[in-house]
C-alpha cells in the first residue's frame, strides 16, 4: 500500500487555518451534521433522565438509563464497526442515521413503557459505533493527511461546544417542550444528518476494490487487534488514548467532591466544565501552525505526562477555585489526545480503519467505564473523594511515564518518520 498522497487530496501548500476546511464542501457537511446531532443527542440525553426520573422517582434508574446511552458502544464497536469496511462508508453512515432516527422517533411516542423505551435505546446506540467508524475512516480520504488533523481539531472542538451548550440550556429546553418533544427532534436530527451526506459527501466503492471479498467478522477483527499490537507505535498510541481512564475520574466525582469542599449544586456544573473547557483551549494552542506536525506528536508524551499530574494536587484537598484551575490545566494537556487519535488513523491502512478504529473506542469507553466504576467504589470505602482522584493521578502519572516512553522508543525505532496514509 502506498503511503502517497493521491492527487485529488494533495495537500494545498496556500491553505492555512480552520477556516479554510469549512470552504471544502464535502467536510462542511459532515461538519454540519455532526454539529446539529451532538446537539440533539445532549438534548435527548436530558430529555430521558428527567422522563425516567418523571416515571419512577428512582436515582437508580434514571443513572441506568444515562448509561445505556454510552455502554452499548462496548459491543457494537467490536461487532459492528468492520461495517464501515465492508461496505461504502457514506452509505453506512446513512443507513445508521435513518436506523436511529427511526428508533429514537418510536421512542419519542406518549405512554412508551419504560422496559420498552430501554430496549429501544440500546438499538439506537448499537448503530453509533459503525456510523463513528465510517465517519472516522472517510475523513482522510476528505481532507488528505495535510488537512486531516485540523479537521479533527475542528470536530472535537464542536464536540465539547456542543457538551457545553447542551447542558447549559438542555434541561430549560426540555422543561419548555416536554420529554417527548425533546426526542422527537433528536430524531429529526438523525433524518437530517442522514440527507445532508448522502446529497453533499461524495458516493466513494468499497476501499480494496468491488471485488474484493469481505472477511468473516471473527476474521476482521482479529486481523486489527493483530495490526495494532504487531505496530510499536499504534501500540503505544491506543495507550495514550486510554489514559483517559484516569482522567475522567473527576468528572464522575464531581458531584461528591462539591459537596466535600462545601460547595452549592451550581458548583457541579463548573467542575464538569472546567475540562471540556481546557481541551477546547489546548486544541487552539496545539493547532498553531508554529508548532507544526512533528512537534504535536514530540509533545504527546509529555502532554499525557502532563494532563495526569494535576490530578495529584487533589491530595492536598483543594478548595472549589483551586479544582478548576487544576482541571482546566489537565484539559489543556488533554488535547494531545486529537493529535494521537489522528496519528493513529493515518498509520492505519485504509481498508483497516473502520474496524481498528471500532476496537480503540470500545477499549476506550471501557476504560472510562471502569475507571469511573472503580473510582466511584474507591471513594465509597475511602470516604473522600478527593484522595481517591489524587490516588488515580498517581496511577495516571505512573503509566503515562511509561507510554510516553513506549511512544518516544517506537519513534525513534522509525527515524522520527511517520509514514501516514490518505
Amino acid at each position: 500500500m502506498t503511503d502517497r498522497i493521491p492527487d485529488e487530496i494533495s495537500p494545498d501548500p496556500t491553505d492555512r487555518g480552520s477556516g479554510s476546511l469549512i470552504r471544502l464542501s464535502e467536510f462542511r457537511t459532515l461538519w454540519g451534521a455532526y454539529a446539529q446531532s451532538v446537539l440533539g443527542d445532549q438534548l435527548a440525553r436530558v430529555a430521558l433522565s428527567l422522563l425516567v426520573f418523571e416515571r419512577t422517582e428512582s436515582a437508580g434508574w434514571t443513572a441506568a438509563t444515562y448509561a445505556l446511552t454510552t455502554l452499548p458502544a462496548l459491543l457494537s464497536g467490536v461487532l459492528l464497526s468492520g461495517l464501515a469496511d465492508r461496505f461504502p462508508r457514506r452509505t453506512v453512515m446513512v443507513a445508521c442515521d435513518l436506523v436511529r432516527g427511526a428508533i429514537v422517533g418510536l421512542m419519542a411516542l406518549p405512554g412508551t413503557p419504560l422496559p420498552l423505551l430501554a430496549g429501544l435505546l440500546v438499538l439506537a446506540q448499537l448503530a453509533e459505533a459503525p456510523f463513528g467508524a465510517a465517519q472516522g475512516a472517510l475523513l482522510p480520504t476528505v481532507l488528505g493527511t495535510d488537512r486531516y488533523e485540523r479537521g479533527q481539531r475542528v470536530m472535537l472542538i464542536t464536540h465539547q461546544a456542543g457538551q457545553l451548550v447542551g447542558f447549559a440550556v438542555g434541561g430549560v429546553l426540555v422543561v419548555w417542550l416536554g420529554s417527548h418533544l425533546s426526542l422527537g427532534l433528536n430524531a429529526a436530527s438523525f433524518l437530517l444528518s442522514a440527507v445532508l451526506i448522502r446529497t453533499g459527501v461524495k458516493a466513494r466503492p468499497v476501499v480494496g476494490g468491488a471485488g474484493a471479498r469481505p472477511k468473516r467478522l471473527h476474521t476482521q477483527v482479529g486481523s486489527a487487534a493483530a495490526l495494532i499490537w504487531a505496530d510499536p507505535r499504534l501500540r503505544a498510541l491506543v495507550g495514550l488514548g486510554w489514559l483517559a481512564g484516569f482522567i475522567v475520574l473527576p468528572e464522575g466525582l464531581a458531584a461528591p467532591f462539591a459537596a466535600e469542599a462545601g460547595a452549592g449544586t451550581a458548583a457541579v456544573g463548573l467542575l464538569l466544565a472546567a475540562h471540556p473547557a481546557g481541551m477546547v483551549l489546548g486544541a487552539a494552542l496545539l493547532g498553531r501552525a508554529s508548532v507544526g506536525d512533528e512537534g504535536r506528536r514530540r509533545l504527546l508524551g509529555p502532554l499525557a505526562v502532563g494532563a495526569n499530574v494535576p490530578l495529584l494536587v487533589y491530595w492536598a484537598g483543594p478548595g472549589l477555585a483551586t479544582a478548576l484551575v487544576l482541571l482546566l490545566v489537565s484539559g489543556i494537556c488533554s488535547a494531545y489526545q486529537i493529535t494521537a487519535g489522528a496519528t493513529f488513523v493515518l498509520l492505519t491502512p485504509v481498508d483497516q480503519r473502520g474496524q481498528a478504529l471500532g476496537l480503540v473506542r470500545s477499549g476506550l469507553t471501557a476504560m472510562q467505564g471502569v475507571g469511573v466504576a472503580a473510582g466511584g467504589l474507591a471513594a465509597e470505602l475511602s470516604g473522600s473523594s478527593a484522595d481517591t482522584i489524587g490516588g488515580a493521578g498517581v496511577l495516571g502519572t505512573l503509566c503515562a511515564v511509561l507510554v510516553a516512553v513506549a511512544w518516544s522508543r517506537a519513534r525513534g525505532a522509525a527515524a522520527g518518520r511517520i509514514p501516514l496514509r490518505a
